[in-house]
């Protein structure tokens, strides 16, 4: 799916599911600063059936699991025995030799971890990590680790490039701001799939196909993608769920030499900071969960709500469109959609050029992805109308490109970041497929153009992708209680396209002693977007450890 932290904004940007268009949060992405959109800006990812956490992976259970092994869905995902096994002893008590990044005031160094946590002496998975240390005055507090969302956004582009010279002052005086970029991920072992020729195809693909000849040119392009994973890293792919980097950041911690863990997630990263709590709810420090996920939910409904979440979105961007005299969709917000459907028809029929060296073409799949990468933060609306003044008005896609591109971190030499590879690798492990076959999606494009008649087809034929995935997914729906965890702080935005409110409410539910916190506004995630209130309540949390009266509305 699309749930990630940061969004492309401007003209040069620098955070769900399976399907090519989706990431989880999608993936999934947001901030309003060009210098925090860097390294999490992925693509309408390549699963979009959103992540839910494997729930048994790495030896992981829950309760109510079946006789297989595999959690039943529903069912909570249970606590890990607080001792730890003698088996992970050494990777518990290692040390971490820092060494310089060549990025100014960050140190790097290299993390062990079990690469399968159920055998621990089959081989090792070896993590980047990275630290800025506490600046002062004040008390130092620890290591505040940071994940931008993804899956398969780097925590550690994030950390260099935003929260370590972003974060609030005081913040970042009082902690060690720490990011480990998740196994599979970055700097950690990235996965690989598609070269930059190859991948400039597959984001090329007709992703609302017409006949049967174009399905089949999708589900080919599914398989290709899913070949090359597999073809890569076979036995990587079976060790990238969200509870084994969950398990990964309970060593960093201890490394670290934090009794308790402190963490902000955004997007995806709140399902990974919510299935650590899951596991290991007595070492809980201060855990901010902002644009929560919603664990519980099968991929179908997941892929469905995030559908209806970018719907909002594009509604709310065409009450602001409609007000400005460039914009290109009309002066009434009941056309907007209607206008922008059609045009996507016509670019389905015939691209228009874009001027790239590549040559490549703005046919509606890339369109379609320039559009909705834009929905992540209301700041890019103006680019986001400028983009379709030149297409519309003048037969110039460039601008769709340069946002589509943004969002699949694509860079001007035509190589693409891991981000789409690892995202893919961790969605589809994580949780069954929403469909196994082009008939299926058919049968359900009447709900997903129900829930977003702009964006509905395409991002129901997204969602197709993991059921040509070359390992079988370890994951079900479960929900995620932390019974005994100190309170943890999540945060929903109300027409947040990526993460819908409700899966924040949802979530904020299930954790036993969640606070929410509301933010009343557009765009993906809360944190350092503009919020005063938002800001405030949350520095005072981390800072203070005082956590917000319950549902909190800003």
């Amino acid at each position: 799916m699309y749930t990630r932290r940061s969004s492309p904004v401007g003209p040069a940007p620098s955070p769900s599911g399976q399907g090519p268009r989706n990431r989880r949060g999608q993936g999934p992405r947001n901030h309003r600063s060009n210098v925090r959109r860097t390294g999490t800006i992925g693509a309408l990812l390549t699963a979009a059936a959103l992540l839910v956490s494997a729930c048994t992976s790495g030896g992981v259970t829950t309760a109510g699991a079946t006789k297989s092994g595999a959690p039943a869905a529903g069912a909570a995902l249970a606590a890990l025995p607080r001792a730890t096994p003698t088996a992970l002893a050494p990777y518990y008590a290692q040390k971490l030799t820092w060494r310089s990044c060549g990025v100014p005031g960050f140190q790097c160094a290299t993390m062990k971890a079990p690469l399968d946590y159920t055998k621990p002496d089959a081989g090792d998975a070896r993590l980047a990590v990275a630290r800025k240390k506490a600046t002062g005055p004040g008390k130092r507090l620890g290591s505040l680790l940071v994940n931008p969302g993804g899956p398969g956004g780097s925590a550690i582009g994030y950390l260099q490039q935003y929260a370590g010279i972003g974060y609030p002052a005081e913040v970042r005086a009082q902690y060690d701001m720490v990011a480990v970029d998740p196994r599979g991920v970055a700097r950690s072992q990235p996965v690989e799939c598609l070269d930059g020729r190859a991948m400039d195809a597959y984001t090329q693909t007709d992703f609302t196909p017409d006949d049967a000849k174009e399905t089949g040119r999708l589900v080919d392009a599914y398989k290709k993608f899913a070949e090359g994973c597999g073809a890569d890293a076979a036995g990587l792919l079976r060790h990238v769920s969200t509870t084994e980097a969950a398990r990964d950041m309970d060593i960093l911690r201890a490394v670290l030499g934090d009794e308790k863990l402190t963490y902000v997630g955004a997007s995806y990263g709140t399902l990974l900071g919510a299935t650590y709590a899951g596991l290991f709810p007595g070492r809980v420090g201060r855990l901010v969960l902002d644009g929560g996920m919603d664990p519980s939910l099968p991929a179908r409904r997941l892929n469905l709500d995030q559908t209806a979440g970018f719907e909002t979105a594009f509604q709310a961007f065409a009450r602001d469109c409609v007000h400005h005299r460039d914009c290109p969709l009309g002066t009434k917000v009941s056309d907007v959609g209607g206008k922008l459907a059609a045009f996507f028809r016509k670019l389905d029929a015939r691209p228009i050029p874009t001027g790239d060296a590549d040559g490549r073409e703005l046919g509606e799949s890339l369109a379609t992805t320039g559009v909705i990468a834009a929905m992540y933060d209301e700041g890019a609306w103006q680019h986001l109308r400028d983009a379709l003044s030149a297409a519309m008005r003048e037969n110039d896609g460039a601008g769709l490109l340069a946002l589509s591109d943004s969002y699949y971190e694509r860079d001007g030499e035509g190589r693409y970041a891991n981000l789409m590879f690892a995202n893919a690798a961790v969605n589809c492990l994580d949780l069954p497929p929403a469909f196994a076959t082009p008939d299926e999606v058919r049968k359900s494009l009447p709900a997903f153009e129900k829930a977003s008649p702009v964006f509905g087809e395409g991002l129901a034929w997204a969602t197709l992708n993991c059921a040509y995935w070359p390992v079988a997914p370890t994951g079900e729906p479960h929900r995620i209680e932390a019974a005994g965890a100190a309170p943890i702080v999540v945060v929903g935005t109300t027409r947040d396209p990526a993460t819908p409110y409700r899966w924040a409410q949802a979530l904020s539910r299930q954790l036993t002693s969640a606070r929410l916190l509301t933010y009343d506004g557009d765009g993906h995630t809360a944190y350092g977007r503009g919020s005063t209130c938002i800001d405030r309540t949350i520095n005072t949390y981390l800072l203070r450890g005082t956590p917000p009266t319950r549902d909190k509305r800003c």
